[in-house]
């Protein structure tokens, strides 16, 4: 899935430029420091996907991820990616495959779950946007425009709830009428996690295609 959007909500990162909203500029650093004080992460989520511009182009599914540093085990689409901080190993049960690489973070094409909250820490300008009422929470949105006018992107919009400082969801907007919506339907931190969670055995997969593309 092209950018894929969960890939992309973690170690909030923060690089300020002139033209930011203060304001903007100071929600966002306070929730990237309380993003970093967090031993791991374990997020619940859906991912939408939708485009005006074509017909029947409207695709929902769930997903979760847990993070902690750069290390994550994602489920999406009954594919498992599991990162242990130097090798990417993906998990295909449909195709009875493992796709093992280096990290492949760093490809326009894909936001790794490391990055979800530092996606936009170079090349983006922010300033508040609206705030909304949502189920009794109040979401304080914060517009993201990128710099690049050549950018497939349109804007972002990064929702935050404003009493607990964690993000609510993020929405994508392109230039070509798609919209990617990644909602948080639940959100832990410091949660006590297997010493293995992030550790690839291969003996469990010996029926498997093991594809190793370096």
């Amino acid at each position: 899935m092209k950018r894929l959007l969960i890939i992309a909500f973690i170690t909030l990162g923060f690089t300020a430029f002139s033209q930011n909203d203060t304001k903007a500029e100071a929600l966002l650093t306070e929730v990237s420091n309380k993003i970093k004080s967090y031993k791991n992460i374990s997020i619940d989520f859906k991912y939408e996907l939708n485009n005006v511009n074509e017909e029947n182009m409207n695709q929902e599914t769930r997903g979760d991820v847990v993070i902690e540093g750069e290390k994550y085990k994602l489920n999406i689409l009954g594919i498992t990616r599991i990162f242990d901080g130097k090798t990417l190993y993906t998990i295909s049960p449909e195709d009875e495959e493992v796709t093992i690489s280096s990290d492949n973070s760093d490809e326009e094409s894909t936001i790794s779950p490391s990055d979800m909250l530092s996606f936009y820490e170079d090349g983006y300008t922010y300033q508040m946007d609206i705030i909304q009422n949502v189920k009794g929470r109040k979401i304080q949105y914060v517009k993201l425009s990128p710099m690049d006018t050549n950018s497939e992107i349109k804007h972002v919009l990064l929702g935050i709830d404003a009493t607990t400082k964690h993000i609510y969801n993020l929405i994508e907007v392109g230039k070509n009428g798609t919209k990617t919506t990644l909602t948080v339907n639940s959100f832990q931190t410091d949660q006590p996690i297997s010493k293995t969670l992030f550790t690839f055995d291969e003996s469990k997969y010996e029926d498997y295609y093991i594809n190793r593309i370096d």
